[in-house]
């Protein structure tokens, strides 16, 4: 297990109390604590004159003290899984380096740990648990009737998910991208092309989020009566992208653009039609998602959904302090908006494109 943090700068500040930064503003110092734990109880303005102060006079949150209020040692375990070889980047770093500023923004620290299968993170759980005092967990990677997620409710254990839970509605938090709408914008835009037949490139059908991907693709080609296009399934797989790419460039209609549900199987699709002589871009349109750091070093640059990790990491650690500040609190579902980034791929230049979200994907 590693921590990970935002670096922090030489300890010159280290005597700045809360009532320090109360007096600097002339508010109270349980105004300066709602500012950092429960903003939605300040006036705007007042929040940012605090959130300044703060900034200002270098103040940050005593661990030990809150640890002696029964808040523990101010750290948030997360797990991340282990990247396999053939698939593009996860966007690991982003997400990683978010969640520390995040954190650190909030008073917190960062244990990670690395585990590839939900029993091998419990274990890791079960043991910070006997050996360190973890205020709260954020999940990654949630699935179908997740063990995780009912082992840490089961514990009373503060949390929050990267991911809903598709199989009911849970009993907590989660911070989501927009799958759907994010499909349904890569459509839209390779229609707006003049595309009329207009494959698509998933995973298989027992992936909960590759489905609500594929219905973006469906649904907006249905809208705009444009019958769906031929389709192909497979792993998350580089190889097993131009396997599957090559059986629908091979086609008697072949589609004139591909949107996929990952940049792994878009790269597949560059690879597959480079291989026939297609022209990418020209030719045949191809999409990908995420907006991983191979988008746009392909040749050609690929357009890709870019999922908004930023911000996911901010609401992942809102939603965590809220559980831990409020355990009896209504769970928080937020549902964030992905952008497109249009390039060479399918015709266009670099110009990102705000989504709009999905009639149906208004988060609770």
């Amino acid at each position: 297990m590693a921590r990970g943090g935002s670096a922090r700068g030489p300890e010159t500040h280290g005597h700045v109390t809360l009532a320090d930064v109360a007096r600097h503003v002339g508010v109270s110092a349980q105004s300066v604590s709602n500012a950092l734990h429960r903003p939605e109880r300040l006036n705007p303005d007042t929040r940012v004159r605090i959130l300044a102060a703060i900034e200002e006079l270098g103040y940050r949150p005593n661990r030990s003290a809150r640890a002696l209020r029964g808040r523990a040692s101010g750290l948030l375990a997360v797990t991340v899984e282990r990247s396999r070889p053939g698939r593009a980047a996860l966007l690991l770093d982003d997400f990683l380096h978010g969640l520390c500023e995040a954190a650190d923004g909030a008073g917190y620290h960062l244990i990670l740990c690395q585990a590839d299968t939900s029993q091998a993170e419990l274990r890791a759980y079960r043991e910070l648990r006997a050996t360190t005092s973890v205020d709260g967990f954020i999940l990654t990677g949630t699935r179908t009737r997740d063990v995780r997620a009912s082992v840490l409710q089961e514990w009373a254990v503060p949390f929050a998910s990267f991911g809903r839970a598709w199989n009911a509605e849970p009993s907590y938090s989660w911070v989501d991208v927009d799958g759907r709408a994010g499909l349904a914008a890569a459509t839209r835009h390779v229609l707006d092309g003049g595309h009329r037949r207009v494959g698509y490139l998933g995973w298989p059908g027992n992936s909960d989020v590759g489905r609500d991907r594929r219905a973006g693709w469906q649904e907006t080609c249905t809208a705009r009566g444009v019958r769906p296009g031929p389709e192909e399934r497979c792993r998350d797989d580089f190889d097993a992208a131009v396997t599957a790419a090559g059986r629908l460039l091979a086609l008697p209609e072949p589609p004139t653009a591909v949107v996929c549900a990952s940049d792994t199987l878009a790269l597949g699709v560059l690879r597959a039609a480079a291989d026939r002589g297609i022209p990418v871009g020209p030719d045949l349109a191809v999409t990908g998602f995420d907006d991983s750091a191979p988008a746009g070093l392909s040749t050609p640059a690929l357009t890709s959904v870019r999922q908004p990790l930023a911000d996911v990491a901010k609401a992942l650690v809102d939603s965590v302090r809220r559980e831990i500040e409020d355990p009896g609190g209504t769970p928080c579902h937020t549902l964030l908006e992905p952008q497109l980034v249009v390039r060479e791929s399918s015709g266009g230049g670099p110009t990102p494109t705000d989504v709009t979200p999905h009639p149906a994907r208004r988060p609770s």
